[in-house]
């Protein structure tokens, strides 16, 4: 995902008026500091001395009392005083700095963006945090972050976009996280474990990433209330069970992944409802059945990737998608598929949703 397009408009407008008044400012000639600035002294000057490596030199130019010329902060008006200047920017985004953040960060009480990805830093996030009522962006991703799910997110009340994915966090996904007024949602690739809260259909986000972690249980009914999403990415997370019948309630999606896990059951013909659906991977699972033509015919589908499963039957329509992968499956006449023995094997069996205790419907899928 292009991480800009989740950005809102307002606030790219807010950071090009920043980033031009910052250049406006006379570097050898700097203003009196207000309380903010001195503020934001000692909190910046406590995080370069929290660096062990700084590779790059993103911070070789912070010295001296005017934050604003140091590289990677961005100073904005203060939102309930326009006469003073405070730090509404924090970026270091691909320094391969080492660290850790320590508490004084807190002092930024004006800060709207924080973003860090790309380094080393370590530790997790401290609980001053909290003071960043105005915190809009937090994006910590490819760190060394661990610990359990930081809890200070939830205090954070303008929190927007939540960005914590290639850490080492661990433990259970909080419920309450989906009850966040969040556009984005990224907490893929780290070591969480529990199964998926019920609640997540709460969640207003539009971009939901949670592949690749430790987890189990059963693909959450509730994610069909997610009316909002746009692109949702659930692979390799463990899941079981059958696709609830009416995920094709989720009219908004752009992208669809569920690879990689042991869904099992017919591919909802409700899916044929996702008239916005640009990517559709439902790879390496357990699914059966016909691929329904619905799916095939959606109008903006791009990618159709369904190999490693156990369909028996496509759509000519199927055939015609530009990109499409279908093999390892049980299709007649279709190049590289499963063994016949396979096939009557895995059919021989009934599917049955209920079976993880995920659900009371069963699907036999007998070959037609």
């Amino acid at each position: 995902m292009n991480i800009i397009q989740s950005l809102n408009s307002s606030l790219i407008i807010f950071f090009l008026i920043t980033l031009s008044h910052q250049a406006t400012l006379p570097p050898s000639n700097p203003p009196q500091l207000n309380p903010r600035l001195q503020n934001a002294f000692l909190a910046l000057q406590a995080l370069k001395h929290a660096i062990t490596s700084d590779p790059k030199g993103f911070t070789s130019d912070w010295y001296g009392s005017y934050v604003c010329n140091y590289t990677g902060v961005y100073c904005a008006p203060a939102p309930d005083n326009p006469s003073h200047q405070t730090v509404a920017g924090v970026d270091l985004n691909h320094a391969d700095i080492s660290g850790y953040l320590p508490e004084p960060l807190g002092l930024l009480k004006d800060l709207t963006l924080f973003h860090i990805n790309s380094n080393r830093f370590s530790g997790t996030l401290p609980q001053s945090f909290s003071n960043l009522r105005l915190l809009y962006e937090l994006d910590i991703s490819n760190n060394i972050f661990s610990g359990e799910f930081p809890q200070v997110v939830f205090a954070l009340p303008s929190l927007k976009f939540l960005d914590i994915r290639f850490n080492q966090f661990r433990g259970d996904i909080p419920s309450n996280v989906f009850d966040l007024k969040l556009d984005a949602l990224f907490i893929n690739n780290n070591n969480f474990q529990s199964k998926i809260p019920e609640n997540i259909g709460n969640s207003p986000v539009s971009v939901f990433v949670l592949a690749n972690n430790n987890l189990k249980g059963c693909f959450p009914a509730s994610i069909t209330k997610m009316a909002n999403l746009n692109e949702l990415i659930l692979s390799n997370s463990g899941l079981s069970s059958c696709l609830p019948y009416d995920i094709g309630a989720l009219t908004r999606l752009t992208v669809f992944d569920v690879s990689f896990n042991t869904l099992t059951g017919p591919l909802p013909e409700s899916i044929g409802r996702m008239k916005n659906l640009e990517q559709l991977n439902v790879a390496h699972n357990q699914f059966s059945g016909k691929v329904p033509a619905s799916i095939c015919y959606l109008p903006r589908l791009e990618n159709f990737t369904f190999l490693d499963n156990y369909f028996y039957g496509e759509a000519p329509m199927c055939l015609k998608l530009p990109e499409k992968d279908d093999r390892k499956n049980c299709l007649p006449g279709r190049p590289s598929q499963r063994s016949v023995q396979e096939c009557k094997a895995f059919y021989s069996k009934h599917v049955d949703c209920a079976s993880s205790g995920c659900s009371a419907r069963t699907h036999p899928p007998a070959i037609h």
